[in-house]
C-alpha cells in the first residue's frame, strides 16, 4: 500500500491543557512521534489535528504520547462520526465523563474554598480574634493545607513531570512550582521556626498562600470551562440535529429502523412534521422542507420528483418518499460538523506571534522569578527570606500566559462557530483572517449573480429552415452538458419538437458543439455557439451581427445555429439575476471593495448584467481555464482577491484566488478548491462573512493587546519593582484573582461575537 493511502487527517480532543503553553507542549510531542506528520493543538478548542500515517502510528501510541507529559487524548471524540449501532452509547458515554469531569472539579473548588476559609482565618489570629487557638496552629494549618495542596491540586502536578522530563515548563509548573515554594516552606517554619526566627519576630507562614492560590485557579479554570462550552454550542446544535430513526420501504412493506442501518438506495418515507434522516434525492411527492438548520436559508423550500433533500432538515407539509444517496458519515451534515471542528481546531496566521512568545514565556518567566528571589533574598527588608519568597511566588502565579494563548484561537472558535450557525462554513481559521484583507471580490455570473438556470428568451429564425431551429439545436444539445445547452433541450421539449440522430459530435470548451445530423438519409454538419465557435468553423457572422448586438444589449445570450458552416438563427437565451445580487454588490462596494464580473459571454451581454447589478469592472469572454489569470492579473498588481463561483471550471480560480468562496449549491469539487463555502445560493451572506471576520480580528486585536498589556504591567509588580519607591508589593494571592480573570476575560470577549453584527 502506498503512503498517501494511509494517511489521514483526525481530530482528537485533549484533556487537562489550560493555555497556549500546554498546547505547544503536547503539539511538540506529537511531532516528535515517528508516523505523525503535522500537528497543531489549539488550547481554545481543546483540540489536536494530527495528519499521521496509520501504518507507522496507531491511536494507543498517540494516547500513549500525549499521557506521558500529563494529559488525556480521547479517540472515541465527535470528530469520529461513524454510523454504528454504538454510536449513540459513544456519545452518552462522553457526555457523562464530561458530567463526571465537572463534578470532580466542583467538589474539589467545594472543599478547597471551604478548607481555605478555615486556613485563612488561622493564619491571621491579629485580625480574627474570635478563632480558636486550635486553629492558629502551625500543624493544625498544615495538616488542613495538605488535601487542598496535592488533592485539590493534583493536576498541575504533570507541569513538574515534563520539567524534570522534558525540560519544559507550562502554566502547570508555573503553579506547581509557586504553591509547592510557599507550602514546603511553610511547612519548614512549622518544623524549625527557631531556624527562621528574626529578633524577637515570629516568623511567618503562607499555607493560607498556597491554599488560596490552587482554590482559586481552580476556580477560575472551572469558570473558563463553562465559557468555553458557550463557544462550541455550534458543534452541539448541528450534532443534535440528526434524526434517530427512518421509516423505509422494505420487501414490499414499510419499517421503521434505526438511523444508522439506513443504506445507501433506500427507499425512505417521511411524512409532515417529521425530520429527514439522511441526504437523497426525492422520487414521490411533493412537499416544503425546512432547511434553515444546516443551510440558514429561514425561507422553505419545496421539494419534487428530483430535488435533492438534506438529513436533518424538516419535511412541513407535504409527504415525500426519497432514496438515499448518503448516510454516516458522508452525509451534508456529518460533512459540515468535521469541517466546523477542523475550522476550530486549525490556527489562524495572527496566532503564530502569540505561540512564538508562549514558547519563549514560561522559561523566561521562571528566570524572572530566580531573579526577583536573589534579589530581594541578597538586599531585601527583614526578613529577607520571606520577602523574597513572596515576591518568587507572586511572579511565578501572576505571569500565567492562559490569557495570550486563548486571545486568538477562542475568538476564531466562536466566529467560525458563528459563521457555521448563518450557513456560511469556514475550512480553517487562516480563511477568517484573510477576508478581512480582501480588497477585490471577483464574482461568477453564471450560478453566483444569476440563477445559474438559464431559460430561452428568443428563437430568430432568419433562413426560415425547413429542419427547424429548435430541433436542430436540441439535439446537437443533447450530446452537451453546457447550462445553455440545457436550456435549449428545455424549450424543445416544452414545444414538443421531434429530435434528429447526431453522431461524430465534438465540443469545443468555451465556443459551442459541432456534429453532423442525419435527416432524409442526408447526413447535414451542424453547429452552434458563440462568435468564436463562429470563427472557429469560419462561419460569416456579418449577416447577423445586428440582431446578436441587440439581443446582448439586454443581457441576453445570443447562441448561434449553424448548418454547413451557414448560421440560420440565433437562439437567445438569458440566465435571470438573482434578486439580492444587485443588494449584495452594494454593500460590498460600500465596504470599500473592488468588484469585478467574470463571464464567457461577450463584451455587451457581460456589461449589460453588470449594470443590472451595478459593476463596472468586467472580465468578459473568459475562457474557463484562463479564469485562474485572470485572478493572478489582480494580485500581480498588489490587490488581495477573492474569488466567488460555484462549478468545476471554477476551481483553479478559487484555488489561486486568496480567498475561494464557493456556493453551496455547486459542485463538490469547487466546495474541495474554495475557503469558505456558503451553503445557499444568496449572495448576501458574502457581505456577512467579510462583518463576520472584520468583527472577529477586532476582537483577537483587543484580546491580544489586553493580554500583553496585563503581562507587561503586573510581571514587574509582581517582581516587586514598586516596593523600592512606594513600598507597594503585590500578594500572591492577589496574583492568582487576577491571573484566573484575565483567561476569563478574554473568554468572555470572544462571547461578544454571538451578539448579532454592526
Amino acid at each position: 500500500m502506498n503512503q498517501k493511502s494511509v494517511v489521514k487527517k483526525e481530530i482528537y480532543k485533549i484533556r487537562g491543557m489550560h493555555c497556549a503553553s500546554c498546547a505547544g507542549t503536547i503539539e511538540r510531542a506529537l511531532q516528535k512521534t515517528a508516523g505523525v506528520h503535522s500537528a497543531s493543538v489549539n488550547s481554545a478548542s481543546e483540540s489536536a489535528l494530527v495528519e499521521l500515517n496509520e501504518e507507522e502510528v496507531s491511536e494507543d501510541i498517540l494516547k500513549s504520547v500525549v499521557k506521558d507529559i500529563g494529559y488525556e487524548l480521547v479517540t472515541d471524540g465527535v470528530s469520529k462520526i461513524k454510523p454504528s449501532p454504538g454510536a449513540h452509547a459513544q456519545k452518552t458515554h462522553g457526555s457523562s465523563h464530561k458530567h463526571e469531569m465537572h463534578n470532580g472539579i466542583e467538589r474539589k473548588i467545594i472543599v478547597g474554598a471551604i478548607l481555605s476559609v478555615f486556613i485563612f482565618l488561622g493564619s491571621f489570629p491579629e485580625w480574627f480574634s474570635f478563632v480558636p487557638e486550635i486553629l492558629q496552629n502551625y500543624f493544625v494549618l498544615l495538616a488542613l493545607t495538605t488535601p487542598v495542596q496535592f488533592w485539590v491540586g493534583a493536576q498541575f502536578y504533570s507541569g513538574l513531570k515534563i520539567l524534570f522530563k522534558y525540560k519544559t515548563a507550562d502554566m502547570n509548573t508555573l503553579i506547581a512550582v509557586g504553591t509547592l515554594a510557599a507550602y514546603f516552606y511553610s511547612a519548614a517554619v512549622a518544623f524549625f521556626p527557631d531556624f527562621f526566627r528574626v529578633g524577637a519576630a515570629e516568623p511567618k507562614i503562607y499555607f493560607d498562600t498556597s491554599a488560596i492560590i490552587i482554590t482559586l485557579i481552580l476556580l477560575g479554570n472551572y469558570l473558563e470551562i463553562l465559557a468555553k462550552g458557550r463557544a462550541s454550542e455550534a458543534i452541539k446544535k448541528l450534532m443534535k440535529l440528526s434524526a434517530k430513526t427512518a421509516r423505509v420501504k422494505r420487501g414490499g412493506a414499510e419499517q421503521e429502523i434505526p438511523i444508522e442501518e439506513v443504506a445507501i438506495g433506500d427507499l425512505v418515507i417521511v411524512r409532515p412534521g417529521e425530520k429527514i434522516p439522511t441526504d437523497g434525492e426525492v422520487t414521490e411527492g411533493a412537499s416544503s422542507v425546512d432547511e434553515s438548520m444546516v443551510t440558514g436559508e429561514s425561507i422553505p423550500v419545496s421539494k419534487e420528483a428530483g430535488s435533492k433533500v438534506i438529513g436533518a432538515t424538516i419535511n412541513q407539509n407535504g409527504s415525500i418518499t426519497f432514496r438515499a444517496t448518503r448516510v454516516g458519515k458522508d452525509t451534508v451534515l456529518a460533512h459540515i460538523i468535521k469541517m466546523v471542528e477542523r475550522a476550530q481546531g486549525s490556527k489562524a496566521p495572527i496566532q503564530r506571534l502569540a505561540d512564538i512568545i508562549s514558547s519563549y514565556f514560561v522559561p523566561a518567566v521562571f528566570v524572572i522569578a530566580i531573579l526577583s528571589f536573589a534579589v530581594w533574598f541578597l538586599w531585601g527588608p527583614e526578613p529577607s527570606l520571606t520577602f523574597a519568597l513572596i515576591n518568587f511566588v507572586a511572579v511565578l502565579i501572576i505571569a500565567c500566559p492562559c490569557a495570550l494563548g486563548l486571545a486568538t484561537p477562542m475568538a476564531m472558535m466562536v466566529g467560525i462557530g458563528k459563521g457555521a450557525e448563518k450557513g456560511i462554513l469556514i475550512r480553517e481559521a487562516a480563511a477568517l483572517e484573510i477576508a478581512k484583507k480582501i480588497n477585490a471580490v471577483i464574482l461568477d455570473k453564471t450560478g453566483t449573480l444569476t440563477r445559474g438556470k438559464p431559460v430561452v428568451t428568443d428563437v430568430v429564425d432568419i433562413q426560415n429552415s425547413n429542419y427547424g431551429l429548435l430541433a436542430v439545436a436540441a439535439s446537437l444539445e443533447q450530446k452537451s452538458e453546457h447550462p445553455l445547452g440545457g436550456a435549449i433541450i428545455e424549450k424543445a421539449r416544452n414545444e414538443q419538437v421531434n429530435f434528429y440522430e447526431v453522431i461524430d459530435v465534438k465540443a469545443i470548451p468555451g465556443k459551442g458543439i459541432s456534429g453532423n445530423l442525419f435527416t432524409n438519409n442526408q447526413k447535414i454538419s451542424v453547429g452552434v455557439g458563440n462568435r468564436a465557435f463562429a470563427s472557429f468553423v469560419d462561419a460569416d457572422t456579418r449577416g447577423v451581427e445586428n440582431a446578436m448586438q441587440s439581443l446582448e444589449a439586454d443581457g441576453k445570450t445570443a447562441v448561434l445555429v449553424m448548418m454547413q458552416k451557414q448560421i440560420v438563427g440565433i437562439i437567445a437565451v438569458a440566465d435571470t439575476i438573482k434578486p439580492e445580487s444587485k443588494k449584495a454588490v452594494e454593500k460590498l462596494q460600500n465596504a470599500g471593495m473592488e468588484i469585478w464580473l467574470i463571464t464567457g459571454d461577450n463584451e455587451r451581454t457581460a456589461a449589460a448584467i453588470g449594470k443590472q447589478v451595478g459593476i463596472t469592472r468586467i472580465m468578459a469572454e473568459v475562457l474557463p481555464e484562463h479564469k485562474a489569470a485572470k485572478v493572478q492579473e489582480l494580485q500581480k498588481q498588489g490587490k488581495k482577491v477573492a474569488m466567488v463561483g460555484d462549478g468545476i471550471n471554477d476551481a483553479p480560480a478559487l484555488a489561486q484566488a486568496d480567498l475561494g468562496i464557493a456556493m453551496g449549491e455547486g459542485t463538490d469539487i469547487a466546495m474541495e478548491s474554495a475557503g469558505i463555502t456558503l451553503m445557499r445560493g444568496d449572495l448576501m451572506l458574502i457581505p456577512e462573512l467579510f462583518a463576520l471576520s472584520r468583527q472577529t480580528l477586532r476582537i483577537v486585536k483587543q484580546n491580544l493587546f489586553w493580554a500583553f498589556f496585563y503581562n507587561i504591567a503586573f510581571i514587574p509588580v509582581a517582581a516587586g519593582v514598586l516596593y523600592p519607591f512606594f513600598k507597594i508589593s503585590l500578594n500572591p494571592v492577589l496574583a492568582a484573582a487576577a491571573m484566573a480573570f484575565s483567561s476569563l476575560s478574554v473568554v468572555l470577549n470572544s462571547l461578544r461575537l454571538k451578539s448579532p453584527m454592526r
